[in-house]
């Protein structure tokens, strides 16, 4: 992996980041010797993470529906630690439930926690970020394939892409840069236990261009370009990492 000497020492705030994705990218940053701050609802396996990785690395549990908790965890990172380079807003519940059994309060969740949650931390840290800073959202290829029981979801996904567009202009003049990964089926531990079906292996095998299963890591790969100096030209963007599901 190469070395991104800009992020060493650099403060980096990772939302989900005791399970999948969110792990993998805890990881890597941590191997780029930057200090990481990361939040989930999974208080055993955060802490086991945090207690791996050591000293430059601090877990909280933070319920991401809970304004007043994001604040809170926000401001004591500024406090301890001055200004944040990188945003990386990665937590997001995906429940499927068909349409008609949606409740209004299902809905709502799910916003709270998939896009309300990232314009809450994106507010909260923007004022302590230097020019060249940069956040990174998480969306999904969902957005255009448009899987049953997931109108929720996908919803919240298609918000975040919005969010991303225009939040990219808004801090445009400060220099800060804001950009957005839809991952294809990535095989975290809970996807392989809840739904790799053979129908579903099926189907990965005949739409990906390149049928090889994503990881983690690799969607984490992703996100440490977007945070390092190589993409200071981009911004507003959205990168598929789908292995080519979408384009077929």
């Amino acid at each position: 992996m190469a070395q991104f000497p800009e992020l060493i020492n650099q403060v980096v705030i990772i939302t989900g980041g005791a399970n999948g994705i969110g792990a993998a990218t805890v990881r890597l940053f941590h191997e780029q010797g930057a200090q990481v701050f990361f939040c989930d609802t999974d208080t055993a396996r955060g802490e086991l993470l945090a207690k791996e990785l050591g000293g430059k690395v601090s877990f909280q549990a933070v319920d991401l529906q809970s304004e007043p908790e994001i604040i809170a965890w926000i401001q004591q990172i500024k406090s301890a630690a001055g200004g944040i380079r990188v945003l990386v807003n990665n937590a997001a519940c995906d429940p499927r439930i068909p349409f008609l059994e949606t409740s209004s309060e299902q809905w709502d969740d799910l916003f709270a926690v998939n896009a309300r949650a990232g314009f809450l931390t994106a507010r909260e840290c923007a004022p302590a970020m230097p020019r060249g800073a940069s956040i990174v959202n998480l969306a999904s290829i969902v957005f255009y394939n448009s899987p049953r029981q997931l109108v929720a979801y996908v919803a919240t996904k298609g918000a975040v892409i919005g969010f991303t567009r225009c939040l990219a202009r808004e801090l445009g003049e400060r220099g800060i840069r804001v950009n957005c990964v839809s991952p294809g089926w990535v095989f975290t531990e809970r996807q392989m236990r809840d739904h790799l079906t053979p129908e579903n292996r099926r189907l990965l095998e005949e739409r990906q261009c390149i049928s090889e299963h994503i990881q983690p890591r690799e969607i984490a790969t992703i996100i440490l370009f977007l945070a390092s100096d190589l993409s200071a030209a981009i911004t507003g963007q959205e990168i598929l990492a789908d292995r080519g599901w979408q384009h077929s």
